[in-house]
């Protein structure tokens, strides 16, 4: 049974239980009003301490704890620093009593292999024990599409791919799969599943929302968080799982956002447009035993969400009946308005548990004891959060397990995760165009012509959220190109060239051209012209200048403009971001397996066109939401 629906119950009674076991209430517990660190509460003495008893409720276990603990140490609970900040002392673990580490995207240890992710965090963690009360770390991570900031672990097709594929099995399969990768690191948090609804194909993260279609949305992050989470969280094999970004991240209005953009912008809607669209994806999630939740850096009008006292607390609490922990983004709660000091105030009795303050966590921990010591931030507070954060690690199995388990760093990156990975990428290749019924290609042509510097970059393929938070260009990780996988497909006898600009197609007897977005992440990506670049459209002339039949592969992290092109393309097949394993793209391409994608996105006609969205009143789209063709008798 998955033990996070006990979690609503625990919580309940976790006052009650804390008031039984210690003898005093939340407010005796109250430090003094001083700067200086509380005195550490006083415990009757047993033989071993209720909460390290592995077969305790967990309820009594995080009472017991939460009882021995000074105010100094609760906040320290409440801590996430970022590994770049820590590395250079570890030492400040235990000196502050650091609850939660991360690595934010691309902050990796040197050498960026599974074996050194997993002398690092084990390194971490000895820090934690070695404090008074032994309480370990949990590591928090975006492994969005695999365990995609380690060199070597398997990289899945981005969410829009997975939307594509309307598969809700397979997607449970590739959580799974990135828990044990990501266990094999000995970390126990993935910052996902997104569960944005995009509604503006602007938006630089479109690419990480399954769907503009917030029930498509809600299938398949649930399926992933059964993935991650398992039936039994305090498996070795299991992590705890995050829905994001709490709530509306993909409703922003345009020209709101970073640099006028859309990311982490303000969502100007009403609240039954806002619950409708979404916040019913974070219904499911929690519905699902979801066991964190990240707040939004944006806005609803006007209002930032991590100080949202009625969205975080009454509506995700009080009606939701969310009872995991509410992480912050990453420096969120700098963007509230006011000094440092109001920030963490906002945020706090907002209803945020952890505070992401990558570099500056000595400034937070100082600052809100203060203001636990003026009462200005409750005690009572204080103890739900820590309460909800001590349960998750009791929950993973922490204290028992703490270290990685070194059987599982060695599966990362494992064949069998690639065919996964494979297979998703077939299934999520939507087929556009397919004149004269080009596609499926023979294998026995006598020569084809890869053009399109997207055919021979791993990095472009997998896109942003790889090795570094922009992704990069080139070998960044080990996997097979598209350009290697038609070489793999095609028979002996067959002849493939690579012409990057698509010259000297001639004689050829196809010309496949693979051209699309470069990487990006976040507002580096929101985008005002979603055209494809010059250089593209004319190494794709150049290839039909040569008389040959033209099949454009789009890598691509949102649908783009391509109407006043499109005829002058023989096929087109998207393939979105698939990640590291470009044989499932030349699986469809020669016919071994027929395309099932279907559009998760409306695809639009011209920029005038977005926002475009299915239910729209003049919804006059290219192609519409769901659109997907197959092959003839397949």
């Amino acid at each position: 049974m998955n033990p996070l629906p006990l979690h609503r119950k625990m919580f309940r009674l976790i006052p009650v239980l804390f008031i039984v076991i210690t003898g005093v209430a939340y407010a005796a517990c109250a430090p003094p009003k001083s700067p200086a660190p509380t005195p550490t509460p006083t415990v009757a003495p047993t033989a071993s301490p209720r909460y390290l008893d592995p077969n305790a409720p967990i309820e009594e276990r995080v009472a017991d704890l939460l009882a021995r603990m000074t105010l100094d140490e609760k906040i320290g609970q409440m801590t996430q620093a970022e590994r770049s900040a820590i590395d250079a002392d570890v030492t400040a673990i235990a000196r502050y009593g650091i609850g939660s580490i991360l690595s934010g995207g691309g902050s990796a240890p040197s050498p960026n292999t599974p074996e050194a992710w997993a002398d690092m965090y084990d390194r971490y963690q000895k820090q934690a024990l070695s404090t008074r009360l032994g309480i370990p770390l949990i590591y928090g991570i975006d492994a969005v599409h695999g365990h995609n900031n380690v060199r070597g672990a398997v990289v899945f097709p981005h969410n829009i791919g997975l939307g594509a594929t309307r598969d809700p099995q397979l997607a449970e399969e590739i959580g799974r799969i990135t828990a044990l990768e990501v266990a094999g690191t000995g970390i126990d948090w993935t910052f996902s599943p997104c569960v944005a609804v995009p509604q503006d194909e602007r938006w630089g993260r479109t690419y990480e929302g399954f769907s503009e279609d917030p029930e498509l949305v809600a299938t398949m992050a649930v399926a992933l968080i059964r993935g991650y989470q398992g039936d039994d969280l305090s498996s070795s094999t299991t992590i705890l799982a995050t829905a994001k970004h709490y709530v509306g991240d993909g409703g922003t209005a345009y020209g709101t956002g970073v640099r006028g953009g859309l990311d982490q912008g303000d969502m100007r809607v009403d609240e039954a447009t806002l619950r409708r669209i979404h916040l019913a994806p974070y219904v499911a999630a929690v519905d699902a035993g979801v066991g964190s939740i990240m707040a939004s850096f944006s806005s609803w009008n006007g209002q930032k969400m991590h100080g949202n006292r009625y969205l975080l607390t009454d509506v995700l609490r009080g009606e939701l009946g969310f009872r995991g922990l509410v992480v912050s983004d990453w420096q969120a709660i700098d963007q509230l308005p006011g000094d440092y000091r109001s920030d963490v105030k906002t945020a706090i009795n907002a209803g945020i548990d952890m505070v992401m303050v990558p570099y500056d966590y000595v400034a937070f921990i100082n600052t809100l004891r203060q203001l636990v010591n003026d009462g200005e931030v409750p005690m009572e507070r204080i103890d739900e959060a820590v309460g909800r954060i001590l349960w998750a690690k009791f929950a993973l199995g922490l204290f028992e397990r703490p270290y990685t388990d070194r059987t599982l760093t060695s599966r990362i990156g494992a064949p069998e995760h690639r065919e996964v990975a494979r297979r998703a990428v077939r299934q999520s290749l939507v087929l556009l165009r397919n004149e004269n019924n080009l596609l499926p290609l023979p294998k026995n042509l006598n020569r084809i012509v890869v053009a399109g510097l997207h055919a021979d970059n791993l990095g472009y393929q997998c896109g942003g959220w790889t090795i570094t938070w922009q992704g990069g260009s080139g070998d960044i990780t080990e996997g097979t190109t598209i350009l290697q996988a038609i070489r793999n497909a095609v028979s002996a006898g067959t002849k493939v060239d690579y012409a990057p600009d698509g010259t000297g197609a001639s004689g050829a007897d196809v010309g496949i051209v693979v051209v699309g977005e470069t990487p990006y992440a976040e507002f580096e990506g929101d985008r005002h012209d979603l055209t494809l670049s010059p250089d593209d459209l004319r190494t794709i002339q150049n290839v039909k200048a040569a008389g040959v039949p033209v099949v454009v592969i789009l890598i691509t992290g949102r649908p783009l403009i391509i109407e006043p092109e499109l005829e002058n393309w023989d096929a087109l097949l998207v393939a979105w971001l698939p990640g590291t394993e470009g044989q499932g793209v030349a699986d469809v391409l020669f016919g071994d397996y027929a395309p099932t994608g279907k559009l998760p996105y409306t695809w639009p006609r011209t920029m005038e066109q977005i926002p475009i969205n299915i239910g729209d009143s003049d919804y006059d789209p290219l192609f519409p939401y769901g659109f997907g063709l197959s092959y003839p008798g397949r």
